[in-house]
This record gives structure tokens, sequence and C-alpha cells, in this order.
């Protein structure tokens, strides 16, 4: 493995990074990652913002990229990109947890067209059940952005745009078979009428089942160990709808709803269901209200519904997020000064009386991005003030500068904070109710070149976290009703590393690769924190024949530890990916993929299996 002096040696040219980037890869194996940057990026900034422009560290996830990568959930998609590792209890299906740069899941935010998603009790998204088959592109933004998303953004923001529509009537359609009885079928319409007062349109929905695999292995214990199929059913939907009243006036309406069955193993002798219910609706109206102001607002709501049958008994919890924002963008030249004001209320029901309660959050948040030649930078920071605890202040600064035309160089610190979950602050036996928001201080620098068909970044990271809400055995308080212990801020950890990626296209082949080096560490214990490898990437090897498409990738991960003491050893895995798509006729493509070509067996939870070689292939209509 080349350590990070030896790639802080080689000569600076795009080229010679591309191939350190590579090299430093291949050496446990490595990993597939697009860097190439769409040309605007609207997560950064909470506006469109010319991806030349964008300090922070970002990664998009296009269209063409989804379409292509043969992928059935967008937990396997993100497994292979720089900053993500994944954690899931099985199969596709399964409870699934998303780890951005060495954050908790519960410390990212997840949006779906602006709108936050999530379980107010477990404290992220379930992202088994997000559908991958509505998904139109994925925003990701690293690093702490609290300033201007709140509470949460301590690891980074992912944003979901679902299928939206534009032009003449495009109609899209596939289906496709698989290992372990896969079936999928999808289909939609997209497109726009009218003139002056111009009305897009949307629709989209798709339908997916599989017989599944074994969840669990012997490992898992006699309690949950059940040697069955755990299969499950997806049904999802989305819909975008938006006129033109006048220039500059636009009114749209946005939804989404995924239901999700999912068979699960909790011990022998019972068949196991989890219903999962995803659903996000939102209205805005976006206005030119003056030459130099905008103005957006956005009424919506997100659910998130969890029904559980199992042996050890039902469960009912029902997160339900009412949110309200205005957003006012003024122009001063190239600056722009934005003003957001912002209400959010957590409700939850569910048939554990401690849980059934709501929060609600009030928010103003006011950032200044300005450019002056080669110098760009921004300022951002905002005041949150929750039901539950103090007002909580925000802040971030970001510097950039030219080197030339294709060289950049950032720097930017922040801070950020989590709000406690409702299991964190009211679940019986473990919930402390007088439990503080966890805090982040994070600093970071980057370098990036872009020009042509070759792209390259590396960014150094810092994140230190206090007051880490985490599993006490011996609570501090209240130990006569938490007698096994509790939820309680006792803990600072220390996220540090290098993330970095590098894109060529040479001809008709396009090379991709990435590597992420770090050390997510407990500072309390001085142990490694949980399912984090010290070494995790991608390379990937795309090539072009006429109309067939041929590709090859590998991911890699060194070993983890699937607990804090670091006893627990999980081993580290290399994957061999093989792609294939060919059009047969105009609009119509026909698509493979077989992951895991070597059949390896590995763990991404301790006692939790992982699909072995499989297959999936497809047919696809989409009209041009």
């Amino acid at each position: 493995m080349h350590s990070l002096k030896t790639l802080m040696k080689l000569t600076l040219t795009p080229r010679a990074m591309l191939a350190a980037t590579l090299a430093a890869a291949f050496v446990p194996s490595v990993h597939s990652q697009t860097t190439t940057l769409s040309p605007v990026i609207v997560t950064a900034a909470r506006m469109p913002q010319s991806a030349k422009d964008v300090l922070s560290d970002t990664l998009v996830i296009t269209a063409e990229e989804l379409m292509q990568s043969g992928q059935r959930s967008l937990v396997d998609v993100l497994q292979q990109k720089r900053g993500f590792e994944i954690s899931r209890n099985g199969g596709a299906g399964s409870v699934s947890t998303v780890l951005i740069r060495g954050t908790a899941a519960y410390q990212s935010i997840v949006l779906v067209d602006g709108v936050r998603i999530g379980s107010a009790t477990l404290g992220y998204a379930t992202w088994e059940n997000i559908p991958l088959a509505q998904i139109e592109r994925v925003e990701v933004v690293f690093g702490p952005l609290s300033s201007l998303y709140g509470a949460d953004a301590m690891g980074g923001v992912v944003q979901i745009f679902t299928k939206q529509g534009d032009g003449a009537p495009n109609l899209n359609a596939s289906v496709g078979v698989g290992s372990f009885g896969t079936r999928v079928v999808d289909a939609g319409i997209s497109g726009a009428v009218g003139g002056e007062h111009k009305v897009r349109y949307a629709v989209q929905a798709a339908r997916e089942t599989s017989d599944g695999f074994s969840a669990s292995t012997p490992q898992a214990g006699p309690y949950t160990y059940n040697p069955d199929k755990d299969g499950y059913n997806k049904s999802s939907a989305s819909a975008r709808f938006s006129i033109d009243l006048a220039p500059g006036h636009e009114l749209g309406v946005n939804l989404l709803t995924s239901k999700l069955d999912a068979q699960f193993d909790a011990g022998p002798g019972f068949d196991d269901h989890t219903n999962e219910q995803l659903a996000t609706y939102a209205l805005y109206s976006k206005n030119k209200l003056a030459p130099h102001w905008t103005s957006l607002v956005q009424i919506a709501q997100s659910q998130d519904k969890n029904n559980t049958l199992a042996s050890y008994g039902n469960s009912v919890i029902d997160t339900t997020q009412n949110q309200f924002s205005w957003q006012n963008d003024f122009a001063f030249g190239s600056d722009v000064m934005q003003v957001a004001l912002e209400r959010r209320i957590e409700k939850v029901d569910s048939d554990t009386t401690e849980l059934a309660r709501e929060r609600s959050t009030n928010a103003l948040a006011t950032s200044y991005r300005l450019q002056r030649g080669s110098h760009m930078g921004s300022v951002a920071l905002r005041i949150d003030s929750n039901s539950q605890f103090a007002t909580h202040t925000t802040g971030s600064v970001e510097y950039g500068y030219r080197l030339s035309n294709a060289w950049r160089v950032n720097a930017s610190t922040g801070t950020s904070f989590r709000a406690p979950s409702f299991n964190e602050l009211y679940y019986p036996g473990y919930g402390i109710a007088s439990n503080q928001p966890e805090k982040g201080e994070n600093f970071e620098a980057g370098l990036t070149f872009n020009q042509n068909d070759l792209q390259f970044s590396a960014v150094a990271y810092r994140n230190r976290l206090s007051d880490l809400l985490v599993y006490a055995p011996v609570c501090p308080v209240q130990q006569a009703t938490h007698a096994f212990g509790c939820a309680y801020n006792v803990d600072r950890a220390t996220l540090s590393g290098v993330t970095m990626s590098a894109a060529e296209q040479i001809g008709s082949l396009s090379l991709r690769a990435a590597l992420d080096v770090q050390d997510p560490r407990d500072d309390t214990t001085g142990k490694r924190l949980p399912r984090r490898a010290k070494q995790h990437g991608s390379l990937a090897l795309d090539y072009a024949m006429g109309s067939l498409k041929t590709g090859v990738e590998t991911v890699f991960s060194s070993a983890r530890f699937d607990d804090g003491d670091n006893l627990d050893r999980l081993g580290g895995y290399t994957l061999l990916n093989l792609t294939a798509s060919q059009v047969i006729a105009k609009d119509w493509t026909v698509f493979g993929r077989w992951n895991n070509v070597f059949d390896k067996n590995y763990e991404l939870n301790r006692g939790y299996a992982t699909a072995g070689a499989n297959l999936f292939v497809g047919l696809r209509y989409a009209m041009k």
C-alpha cells in the first residue's frame, strides 16, 4: 500500500495523480467512481450553481450512470462511490445503513426533491425502501452542512431527485430478471406542453419482487438464525407537475411513494415481516419577485411508517415530518446572498406510548457567496431553535483559489450538530430525556483538476465530534429505571482521512478510480469506530465498441470491526463485477450485470449473509 507521503512526492501532473489513485487503490483491489461533474449542482448552496463554482466536496450520480449501472438498489450504487461505506442485514430489502466519511448512519441527511426523509425514532432514513427506479439523479455534498440544512448534517447531505420532464413526450420502460427469483418492471412518461404557460410532467411506476436468500447465518445465534429465504416486494411511484404561471413564476407539486414488504430473521419457526412505507409530498412556488430577487416557498410532508410482525411481538412506529421553508436569493453582480426561514414538526405515532410525541424546530439561515477574479468564498450562519433542546448556532467559511483554468485549491471549516433521536430520548430503559445534541467541528482542504476528459480530486479532512450519544453500560443517571444502561452523552471521536477520485476518457475506453484512506477513531477508548475500514475504494473500466458497451469493476474494503472494543473482526473483501449493454434497435437496449463473479463470501454485519455470485439481465426502452 502506498503511504500518503509516497503519494505526496509524486509529480504534480493530472495523469501522475490518476496513476497514483489507481495504484493506491489496486493494492487491496479497486472500485467504481464517476467524477465527471454535471453542469449544475443544487445541493451545495441550496440553489442551482455551476459545478466549476462549487467549493464543497461533491459527488454527482447522473441518470445515465444509474441506468448503465444495472444495480437494483441505491445502497448498492453508493457502495461503489468514494466516501461511502454500507451496512446491511442480509440481501436487498433488508435493513440497510449508509456511512459517510466515517460518520454514523444518523449523522447525515437525506432529501428527496428538497424534502427531508427519515425516522425520528431511529434518526436516519430507511435506505432499503428508497426506490432506485424513481431516481433521476443523486447529489452528495460531503462535510458538515448544518449551517445550511440544520440538525444531523455532520457527515454530509444526500439529495435524491426524482424523474422530471420537459420537451416532447418521452416514454421509458424496462423489465428484468435475476438471481434469487428477482423480477423487476418499471415504466414512465415525461414531457411538457404549452407555450408561455408551459406545463411539465413526469410520472413513473415500478414493481420489484425477489425470493431472496437467508438473511442470517449460524453466527447470528439461535435467537436470530433461521435458514429460510428472506424475500421482499417493493412497489413505488413518483410524479412531478409544474406550470409557468407567468415569466419567472412557477408553481409545482412533487410526490414519491414506496411500499416495502420484507422478510427477515428473528429466530426459527416464524415468518418475520416488516412493512415499510416511505412517502413525500411537496407543493412549491418559485417566483422572480425582482430582477435580483428570487423567492422559493415550499410546503411539504414526509412519512416513514413501519409495522413489524415478528416472533418477539408486533410494533408500529410511524414518523411524520411537516416542513415549511421560504428561501430568498438576492444577486449582487456575481455575489449571492441567501436568507431562509424554516419550520419542521416531527411527530411519532407508536404503540410504545413513551415514543408517541412530537417536537418542532424553527430556523433562520443566511449565507453569502462571492467571487473576485481567481478568488471564491462563502460564509454561512444558521440558528436552530428546537422545542426539546436549547437554541443551536452553526456556521461555515469556505475559500477557493483558481491556480489555472483547470486547477483549483479549496479550504473550509464548519460546525455541525445532531439532534437526539426519539429512541435516545424516550425509549423505555434506554433513552434519557435530558440528552443533548452531538456537536462537530470540521476542517478540510482539497485540490481539484478538471479539463476535457481528465478529472482528479483529493480532499483531506478532520472532523472532531463531541458529546456523542452512545450506549453506556452503567447509566450515570436514572439507574433505577435503566439498570442495563442507557443512551448518554459520554463520547468523543475524530474522523480524519483523505478521499481521492480520478477519471479519464481515452477514445472508447473510460477509466474511473477512487480511494479512501481514513481513521475514524473513538477518542474516549482509542478504538476504531465499528464497521469502518481504514481503506476502501474501487476501479472501473468501460469499453465501447459501436453499440456494445462492456465494463469491469472491482470494489474493495480492508478489515473492519463489528464492535466498539475492536475484538470482533470482519475480514476485508474484494468484489469483481462485470457489466454489458447492447443497443439492439432504435430506443431498445439489452443489459446485464454479473455481481461478485468469484462468489466471495464476506460480511457487512456479523451474523448476516451477503449475496454470492448473482446475475441480473433486462430489456430497456427509452425514447430518444
